[in-house]
Protein backbone atom coordinates (compact mmCIF):
# COMPACT_ATOMS: atom_id res chain seq x y z
CA UNK A 1 0.00 0.00 0.00
CA UNK A 2 2.78 2.04 0.69
CA UNK A 3 4.28 2.09 -2.90
CA UNK A 4 0.97 2.78 -4.35
CA UNK A 5 0.90 6.23 -1.98
CA UNK A 6 4.09 6.86 -3.47
CA UNK A 7 3.32 6.18 -7.19
CA UNK A 8 0.34 8.57 -6.68
CA UNK A 9 2.38 11.26 -4.49
CA UNK A 10 5.09 11.31 -7.70
CA UNK A 11 2.82 11.21 -10.30
CA UNK A 12 1.09 14.18 -8.72
CA UNK A 13 4.33 16.20 -8.14
CA UNK A 14 5.55 15.40 -12.15
CA UNK A 15 1.99 16.39 -13.17
CA UNK A 16 2.18 19.30 -11.20
CA UNK A 17 5.67 20.75 -12.46
CA UNK A 18 4.51 20.06 -16.02
CA UNK A 19 0.97 21.42 -16.06
CA UNK A 20 0.58 25.10 -15.55
CA UNK A 21 2.98 25.54 -11.95
CA UNK A 22 1.81 28.49 -11.36
CA UNK A 23 -1.60 28.29 -11.09
CA UNK A 24 -1.22 25.05 -8.77
CA UNK A 25 0.93 27.20 -6.78
CA UNK A 26 -1.92 29.98 -6.48
CA UNK A 27 -4.12 27.19 -5.47
CA UNK A 28 -2.38 25.94 -2.99
CA UNK A 29 -1.68 29.81 -1.35
CA UNK A 30 -5.53 30.12 -1.81
CA UNK A 31 -6.51 26.57 -0.34
CA UNK A 32 -4.34 27.29 2.78
CA UNK A 33 -5.42 30.72 3.33
CA UNK A 34 -9.22 29.35 3.57
CA UNK A 35 -7.72 26.00 6.37
CA UNK A 36 -6.31 28.67 8.31
CA UNK A 37 -9.91 31.40 7.81
CA UNK A 38 -11.81 28.03 9.00
CA UNK A 39 -9.60 27.13 11.67
CA UNK A 40 -10.27 30.22 13.37
CA UNK A 41 -13.95 30.41 12.59
CA UNK A 42 -14.27 26.68 14.79
CA UNK A 43 -12.22 27.63 17.34
CA UNK A 44 -14.80 29.11 19.01
CA UNK A 45 -17.17 26.11 18.88
CA UNK A 46 -14.38 23.84 19.64
CA UNK A 47 -13.49 25.83 22.55
CA UNK A 48 -17.45 25.93 24.18
CA UNK A 49 -17.34 22.30 23.69
CA UNK A 50 -13.91 21.14 25.26
CA UNK A 51 -15.02 23.47 28.17
CA UNK A 52 -18.17 22.01 28.72
CA UNK A 53 -16.80 18.69 28.24
CA UNK A 54 -13.68 19.94 30.77
CA UNK A 55 -16.78 20.82 33.37
CA UNK A 56 -18.70 17.32 32.68
CA UNK A 57 -15.36 15.25 33.85
CA UNK A 58 -14.33 17.46 36.73
CA UNK A 59 -17.97 17.12 38.20
CA UNK A 60 -18.22 13.30 37.74
CA UNK A 61 -21.07 13.97 35.18
CA UNK A 62 -19.42 11.54 32.77
CA UNK A 63 -19.74 8.68 35.37
CA UNK A 64 -23.98 9.22 35.54
CA UNK A 65 -23.70 9.59 31.67
CA UNK A 66 -22.08 5.95 31.38
CA UNK A 67 -24.37 4.54 33.84
CA UNK A 68 -27.41 5.75 31.67
CA UNK A 69 -25.87 4.22 28.75
CA UNK A 70 -24.47 1.16 30.12
CA UNK A 71 -26.88 -1.17 28.74
CA UNK A 72 -26.10 0.61 25.50
CA UNK A 73 -22.54 0.56 25.60
CA UNK A 74 -22.76 -3.55 26.58
CA UNK A 75 -24.78 -4.63 23.74
CA UNK A 76 -22.72 -2.97 21.69
CA UNK A 77 -19.28 -3.62 23.36
CA UNK A 78 -19.22 -6.31 25.32
CA UNK A 79 -19.96 -6.67 28.89
CA UNK A 80 -16.33 -7.01 29.90
CA UNK A 81 -15.17 -3.21 29.68
CA UNK A 82 -14.06 -1.47 32.69
CA UNK A 83 -15.59 1.41 33.72
CA UNK A 84 -12.72 3.83 32.35
CA UNK A 85 -13.40 2.69 28.99
CA UNK A 86 -17.34 2.62 29.02
CA UNK A 87 -16.92 6.14 30.86
CA UNK A 88 -14.78 7.00 27.87
CA UNK A 89 -17.30 5.65 24.93
CA UNK A 90 -20.43 7.07 26.47
CA UNK A 91 -18.72 10.31 26.59
CA UNK A 92 -17.31 9.93 22.87
CA UNK A 93 -21.34 8.80 22.13
CA UNK A 94 -22.60 11.86 23.69
CA UNK A 95 -20.37 14.23 22.37
CA UNK A 96 -21.10 12.56 19.07
CA UNK A 97 -25.03 13.10 19.47
CA UNK A 98 -24.37 16.55 20.17
CA UNK A 99 -22.47 16.81 16.65
CA UNK A 100 -19.33 18.13 18.00
CA UNK A 101 -17.67 16.77 15.27
CA UNK A 102 -13.39 16.95 15.92
CA UNK A 103 -13.75 17.74 19.64
CA UNK A 104 -14.93 14.84 20.61
CA UNK A 105 -11.65 12.98 18.98
CA UNK A 106 -9.46 12.79 21.90
CA UNK A 107 -12.31 10.91 23.97
CA UNK A 108 -12.54 8.00 21.34
CA UNK A 109 -8.81 8.23 20.62
CA UNK A 110 -9.10 6.84 24.81
CA UNK A 111 -11.84 4.50 24.31
CA UNK A 112 -9.66 3.24 21.51
CA UNK A 113 -6.69 2.79 23.86
CA UNK A 114 -9.02 1.45 26.29
CA UNK A 115 -10.62 -1.35 23.65
CA UNK A 116 -7.09 -1.84 22.65
CA UNK A 117 -5.52 -2.92 25.74
CA UNK A 118 -8.66 -5.30 26.15
CA UNK A 119 -7.58 -7.01 22.76
CA UNK A 120 -4.04 -7.56 24.55
CA UNK A 121 -2.70 -5.18 22.41
CA UNK A 122 -3.18 -7.59 18.94
CA UNK A 123 -2.42 -6.82 15.41
CA UNK A 124 -5.96 -7.45 14.65
CA UNK A 125 -8.73 -5.09 15.89
CA UNK A 126 -11.31 -6.71 17.70
CA UNK A 127 -14.71 -6.70 17.05
CA UNK A 128 -15.46 -3.67 19.70
CA UNK A 129 -12.83 -1.48 18.11
CA UNK A 130 -14.41 -1.80 15.20
CA UNK A 131 -17.72 -1.12 16.39
CA UNK A 132 -16.24 2.22 18.13
CA UNK A 133 -14.69 3.34 14.27
CA UNK A 134 -18.19 2.54 12.63
CA UNK A 135 -20.37 4.32 15.42
CA UNK A 136 -17.62 7.20 15.01
CA UNK A 137 -17.97 7.45 11.08
CA UNK A 138 -21.51 7.47 11.18
CA UNK A 139 -22.77 8.55 14.29
CA UNK A 140 -26.06 9.94 14.61
CA UNK A 141 -26.42 13.49 14.90
CA UNK A 142 -29.15 15.19 17.27
CA UNK A 143 -27.22 18.65 16.86
CA UNK A 144 -24.80 18.64 14.04
CA UNK A 145 -23.43 21.87 15.59
CA UNK A 146 -20.14 21.95 13.47
CA UNK A 147 -22.16 22.00 10.27
CA UNK A 148 -24.80 24.96 11.54
CA UNK A 149 -21.39 26.49 12.85
CA UNK A 150 -19.83 25.81 9.36
CA UNK A 151 -23.21 27.22 8.18
CA UNK A 152 -23.56 29.96 9.95
CA UNK A 153 -19.97 31.09 9.32
CA UNK A 154 -19.93 31.61 5.89
CA UNK A 155 -23.54 33.57 5.84
CA UNK A 156 -26.17 31.17 6.18
CA UNK A 157 -29.60 32.65 6.93
CA UNK A 158 -30.68 29.66 7.40
CA UNK A 159 -27.96 27.41 9.18
CA UNK A 160 -30.53 25.02 11.58
CA UNK A 161 -32.19 23.66 8.17
CA UNK A 162 -30.01 21.33 8.24
CA UNK A 163 -30.96 19.46 11.33
CA UNK A 164 -34.00 17.05 9.91
CA UNK A 165 -31.98 15.79 7.10
CA UNK A 166 -28.91 15.30 9.75
CA UNK A 167 -31.24 13.05 12.37
CA UNK A 168 -32.13 10.81 9.48
CA UNK A 169 -29.56 9.79 7.20
CA UNK A 170 -27.28 9.94 10.39
CA UNK A 171 -29.77 7.58 12.12
CA UNK A 172 -29.79 4.98 9.04
CA UNK A 173 -25.75 4.87 8.43
CA UNK A 174 -25.65 4.16 12.39
CA UNK A 175 -28.29 1.71 12.00
CA UNK A 176 -26.89 0.06 9.18
CA UNK A 177 -23.58 -0.06 10.40
CA UNK A 178 -24.32 -1.35 13.68
CA UNK A 179 -25.91 -4.11 11.68
CA UNK A 180 -23.35 -5.02 9.66
CA UNK A 181 -20.68 -5.26 12.12
CA UNK A 182 -23.06 -7.62 13.93
CA UNK A 183 -23.43 -9.36 11.42
CA UNK A 184 -20.13 -9.99 9.91
CA UNK A 185 -18.95 -10.68 13.38
CA UNK A 186 -21.46 -13.77 14.02
CA UNK A 187 -19.82 -14.88 10.33
CA UNK A 188 -16.39 -14.80 12.03
CA UNK A 189 -17.40 -16.52 14.97
CA UNK A 190 -19.17 -19.22 13.40
CA UNK A 191 -16.13 -19.75 11.22
CA UNK A 192 -14.30 -19.98 14.11
CA UNK A 193 -16.26 -22.93 15.54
Amino acid sequence: MRRIWYVIMLSSLIALCIINPENSINAMMDAGEKAVMLSIKLIGVYAIWLGILGIVDQTKLSDKISNLLSPIIDFLFGKNLDQQTKNYISMNLSTNILGMGNACTPLGIKAMNGLDKLNNHSATASTAMIMLMVINATSIQLLPTTIIGLRASYGSTTSSDIIIPSIIATTLTTVLGILLVKLCSKIKNKKKV
